[in-house]
This record gives C-alpha cells, sequence and structure tokens, in this order.
C-alpha cells in the first residue's frame, strides 16, 4: 500500500517484510470502517525519541512509541507520523521474553489503534487495548 510508508531516523534499523506489515496494517484499519491518507512508521534510537518527547510533548522520559495524529478535523482518513524507538522495542522484547518483532507490531499495531480511537490512559482502558492489540496480532500472518 502506497500510503503506509517505513523510515529510519539515527539508526540502522529496517523493518523485514514491509509488504506484510503494510498490508496487515491496511486491514487491521480497514476493519474498523477506516481508510489511510499517510502513515509513516518512523523507527529512531532511544535519544532521537527522547528529543521529541522533551520537545513536542514536554514530557522527560523514554518511551516505545509517539504518535501524532495529523488529519484535519473534518478528514475520517488516518494521517500521521508514528515514531518508534527501536531501542526500547529491543530492551521490551528481552525483558518480556519475547521476540523483537512481535514487540515491534504490538507497538506498530497500537499507535494504529490509538488513531482509531483507543485510549490507554486507565488501567481498565490500558487492558482493553492490550486485548485488542493481541487481536490484531492474531490477524498478521506470522502469529496467527
Amino acid at each position: 500500500m502506497d500510503s503506509i510508508h517505513f523510515f529510519s531516523e539515527d539508526t540502522t534499523y529496517a523493518l523485514e517484510q514491509a509488504q506484510v506489515t503494510q498490508d496487515w496494517v491496511a486491514s487491521v484499519i480497514s476493519n474498523h470502517d477506516q481508510q489511510v491518507e499517510a502513515l509513516n512508521f518512523i523507527f529512531c534510537s532511544d535519544y532521537y525519541l527522547l528529543d521529541i518527547n522533551r520537545t513536542y510533548l514536554n514530557h522527560d522520559y523514554y518511551t516505545d512509541i509517539i504518535t501524532f495524529d495529523n488529519r484535519e478535523s473534518d478528514s475520517d482518513n488516518l494521517e500521521s507520523d508514528i515514531f518508534i524507538s527501536i531501542d526500547r522495542i529491543q530492551d521490551n522484547a528481552s525483558s518480556l521474553g519475547i521476540p523483537f518483532d512481535r514487540e515491534l507490531h504490538r507497538v506498530i499495531i497500537h499507535g494504529v489503534l490509538h488513531l482509531l480511537g483507543w485510549n490507554d490512559k486507565t488501567q481498565e482502558q490500558k487492558e482493553a487495548m492490550r486485548e485488542k492489540e493481541e487481536a490484531c496480532l492474531s490477524l498478521h500472518p506470522n502469529y496467527d
């Protein structure tokens, strides 16, 4: 899908099987009766994302993902820049004892779910978000 792109900033990481991931993300979005205008996933380092977190959100801590919703207020089509720290993904996967790729895809879909209206501010929302992430991962051809 031409409207879903993957980039790298301050890291040498390159997504394997990008087309599979594009198709999967597009399918999840379509299943929510939404369409994509442009989704840009930017893989980066901890320091790169920390700088974004400090500059744009006034948060002084490391995170695995920051999702910027760039839609016009009257648009239903998803448009976003989603920054993902490869360093955080590696650390999280290691501490959880799961494969790097699975954690990366969970975080990718986490950002998409935020764009689709899912929140994770409360404990109840976090649990619902995690269930939805797992449901979406079950749709990925590598995790069925």
